[in-house]
């Protein structure tokens, strides 16, 4: 099984794929290349998902860095904002969209990373126009509420074993 767990920024997407515990685990913040790669991250997900392999993006270095492989035979989540596009959910078995609230998302995001403030507008409107185009929320099987992900985690855990 492969899930992609979409979401903005700061909306639970990192809660929601730690709890459920994947064998393997792989997040879009590994694979953006720099604070406007949004795209670029959500185009190496098809990448990774065709040929199981994966480069890190080396934010200190701003370059590319070493490359991963996964296993597309065991259970696998990718979580990130990019996640959820028509492209790759065509070669997804699951899909979910995890939301909240703006005020919510961004006091969540700036605590967890405070380095993020001067990028978070710039990031925001890279959101709006993957959410414009992708609408991933329609691709989703589950929208899951942020403020809550541990229900949701345990349905997934057991899908994943299934």
């Amino acid at each position: 099984m492969i899930l992609l767990i979409d979401g903005r920024s700061g909306s639970g997407k990192t809660e929601l794929a730690r709890a459920i515990g994947a064998p393997q685990l792989v997040r879009l913040d590994d694979l953006y290349p720099g604070w406007d790669g949004l795209e670029r991250g959500s185009a190496a997900v098809a990448t990774l998902l065709t040929t199981g392999r994966w480069q890190r993006w080396d934010w200190a270095a701003g370059e590319p860095a070493e490359w991963h492989e996964v296993d597309l035979d065991r259970p696998l989540v990718i979580e990130g904002c990019g996640a959820l596009s028509r492209a790759n959910r065509a070669l997804a078995t699951r899909g979910v969209w995890v939301t909240l609230d703006d005020v919510t998302r961004k006091e969540r995001a700036l605590a967890r990373e405070p380095d993020y403030a001067p990028h978070w507008d710039a990031w925001a409107a890279q959101e709006d126009a993957f959410i414009a185009r992708e609408d991933p929320a329609s691709l989703a099987d589950e929208i899951v509420d942020g403020t809550d992900v541990a229900a949701a985690a345990a349905r997934w855990r057991g899908l994943l074993k299934a």
